[in-house]
């Protein structure tokens, strides 16, 4: 019997994922389920265009089920297929909304239906959050909360750090990722906003410090900073890009200790420092929310900085 105009199953695509991680090919997979080669290949190929993409059974397959059930709903991302694909292979690879925005931003520049900002992205995940699909999506944010948090509101135009120089004036060249000694930073805050630990990231490399803190003036975090980065040659120590933190307030200081021009981020613009917030959220593997930085060893930082 023909099963190739069939749906897949979850258990098909389970298959497909075990298969895949052994190195199987495409047609190797499709004679084990006796389904056309290009029926798999349409499948896998949805998925995987690059190394490091990644095909995960329960998603592809929920992907398809949501799509199939709900096409009334009619969000962007529903709408059209090569989107909703971008989107969620981002969210499979721990991109934050932010960092999806960012890259599909530079990636398709001039393509209309390839343009997405992250609060869609954030509402079409929070949509129908009771779902197996927006759970499964929720748990997938770098940070997931079962229902979203309200923005903080500051007043407009209000300068928070005195004489920050704008990301915008960075050498062009720091983000072609080519040359060693351009670094990201960001503090992590633990349970009650009562404890904090640095991070600081080398956009190259991807070597990483993480620094516990005593606490989170600027001048504290920017010694702390220093007396790390002061360990490491100065032809590694060009550049700091950070965001809006007024932790980061003393940034005049840290220049003149460390050589390194620091430069700020658009708010609310996390993915314009994609690798520090890429770390931040395999960190918290090791110090999960709710953790109290307070209580931490120096052998947990070690083993989560050598991660």
């Amino acid at each position: 019997m023909e099963k190739s105009r069939k749906r897949l199953t979850l258990n098909e695509r389970v298959i497909i994922q075990t298969l895949l991680g052994e190195n199987r090919t495409k047609s190797y997979i499709a004679a084990q389920l006796n389904r056309s080669r290009s029926s798999i290949t349409r499948e896998v190929n949805n998925w995987i265009r690059k190394p490091s993409d990644k095909y995960d059974a329960q998603m592809a397959h929920w992907f398809a089920k949501d799509e199939y059930l709900n096409k009334r709903n009619l969000d962007k991302i529903n709408t059209y297929k090569r989107l909703k694909f971008f989107v969620y292979k981002g969210l499979l690879s721990k991109h934050s909304p932010e960092q999806i925005a960012g890259r599909i931003k530079e990636q398709y520049p001039n393509d209309p239906i390839m343009s997405i900002s992250h609060e869609a992205i954030y509402q079409h995940i929070y949509r129908h959050r009771q779902s197996y699909l927006g759970k499964k999506l929720i748990k997938l944010l770098p940070y997931h909360h079962h229902k979203r948090r309200e923005k903080r509101k500051f007043a407009k135009n209000r300068i928070r750090i005195k004489d920050q120089v704008s990301i915008d004036q960075r050498p062009k060249h720091v983000e072609l990722r080519k040359e060693v000694g351009h670094w990201e930073g960001d503090l992590m805050i633990g349970v009650g906003q009562k404890s904090a630990i640095a991070t600081v990231v080398e956009r190259k490399t991807r070597y990483t410090l993480i620094l516990k803190i005593d606490n989170r003036k600027s001048k504290t975090v920017t010694k702390a900073m220093a007396k790390a980065l002061n360990t490491l040659p100065q032809h590694i120590r060009k550049t700091m890009t950070y965001d809006n933190g007024i932790e980061m307030a003393n940034h005049k200081w840290l220049t003149s200790n460390t050589g390194m021009n620091v430069y700020f981020a658009h708010p609310y613009s996390s993915w314009e420092r994609g690798t520090n917030e890429n770390t931040n959220g395999l960190i918290r593997r090791f110090f999960p929310k709710g953790t109290d930085f307070n209580n931490i060893t120096a052998k947990q930082i070690k083993e989560a900085e050598a991660a």
